[in-house]
């Protein structure tokens, strides 16, 4: 029996290894398109940063993207985290991190939560001129 607990966990962290190696960004490319890898993580980062110090307190916010170069528009796809882009261009990118990693840092019940809140403050208002009569 502990021997079937010491495989169950050694095999807990070998997968938990290997997923922590996976890319948070994967880049596909449609065509013949440069794009500075480099760059792409460095942007990736530092968009998550960003999001994070400004909305998120002490949740990590690293949402998994995928980067898809030669799209036919500029876009991003917020139910498979793709941000597609006709060409490389560092300020979409940046920009589609950003919304992706706001909407990660969202989580159903943070929204429902504030959307509650929303209704609540709109009940809880008064007008000057009902106060009057």
């Amino acid at each position: 029996m502990a021997r079937l607990v010491k495989f169950a966990v050694v095999a807990l962290t070998l997968t938990t290894a290997c997923l922590a190696q996976e890319p948070l960004v994967t880049v596909t490319q449609k065509g013949k398109h440069k794009w500075p890898a480099e760059e792409v993580d460095k942007i990736y980062s530092s968009a998550c940063a960003a999001v994070q110090r400004e909305f998120g307190g002490d949740h990590a916010v690293r949402p998994r993207v995928a980067l898809i170069l030669g799209s036919d528009k500029n876009s991003v796809n917020f139910d498979a985290g793709q941000v597609l882009l006709i060409k490389w261009d560092r300020d979409l990118f940046a920009q589609g991190v950003v919304v992706l990693a706001f909407e990660d840092l969202m989580t159903v019940e943070r929204r429902v939560r504030i959307a509650k809140r929303a209704v609540n403050w709109t009940d809880a208002t008064v007008e000057v001129a009902k106060m009057a009569k």
